[in-house]
């Protein structure tokens, strides 16, 4: 008995019956994906149970680690004092513009570069130079250039993740099989059709590794500017909580950073999912 999808209804077309050996293999890659979430979960269990434990056994000083019972109490400080969710939003939004700003920008660089081998033969030693250049030497600099403030950081977050992501994505350009360009350009193709029919769908795991790696460099760039100059948000924090030797403060933040980065990731990687459907199912 044919099944079919219910977006394509209306197009009639029927889906290929599945096996009893193709069902019997689906279930065991379900089975295999909810035993590795599951030990996921155990471990990162496991760790916060240690932490605590050791903690109040005192074979790790509390005042120096903290521990997760201290760690939620600082939390609901925090959030009777109405500031959690102001802190959070401030660097969650700084993090994000960051993190589009250097993918969009990326890419758009990368386009340019693979358009014209003249300019990125010119540019070619530079970006090496600057990816090799720490980044975060420069923070003082973008302070005095642009004033203390929003901006400040999110410059400083592109400086960090925008080489990397215009490296990564001229990779996979250059990595796509000329053979498929050439059969593109004897058709009479054009440079642009290149790009949209062959250059951008061949290079899709490239563009999503470099997603992938903005995600930790944004936050990266981020906390590294709030730590030199901010107001507000989770760098600010960190740096209070030092300052005034409240480390309950300080790993709190960092537990909240943690959490923030992998509903992040995880985002990246559902998108990743939901593009691969959607060109498997041919919209």
């Amino acid at each position: 008995m044919f099944k079919y999808y219910p977006q394509d209804a209306d197009k009639n077309i029927p889906e290929t019956p599945i096996s009893p050996e193709h069902m019997r293999y689906l279930k065991k890659i379900r089975r295999e994906k909810i035993i590795i979430r599951l030990t996921q979960l155990i471990i990162l269990f496991l760790a916060f149970a240690l932490w605590e434990i050791f903690a109040r056994l005192r074979i790790v000083d509390p005042f120096i680690t903290s521990q997760p019972s201290r760690i939620i109490q600082t939390m609901g400080n925090l959030y009777r004092e109405g500031v959690l969710f102001q802190h959070i939003g401030v660097t969650c939004l700084e993090t994000v513009i960051g993190f589009l700003l250097g993918t969009i920008i990326g890419v758009i660089a990368a386009i340019t570069l693979w358009w014209s081998k003249f300019l990125s033969e010119v540019m070619e030693p530079y970006l090496v130079i600057l990816n090799s250049l720490p980044k975060i030497a420069l923070g003082p600099v973008f302070i005095v250039w642009i004033g203390a403030g929003p901006v400040a950081i999110i410059v400083m977050t592109l400086a960090i993740s925008l080489i990397v992501t215009i490296l990564e994505v001229l990779s996979g350009f250059l990595s796509v099989d000329q053979e498929k360009i050439k059969l593109v350009q004897i058709f009479g193709g054009s440079r642009f059709q290149v790009l949209t029919k062959v250059l951008l769908p061949a290079s899709f795991p490239n563009i999503i590794n470099a997603l992938k790696v903005n995600v930790g460099l944004s936050w990266v760039g981020v906390i590294v500017g709030e730590f030199l100059v901010s107001k507000a948000g989770l760098g600010y924090l960190i740096v209070y909580g030092g300052q005034v030797f409240k480390l309950d403060l300080v790993m709190t933040s960092v537990v909240i950073l943690g959490m923030a980065a992998a509903i992040m990731y995880q985002g990246v990687v559902y998108l990743e999912r939901f593009l691969l459907r959607k060109n498997q199912r041919g919209f």
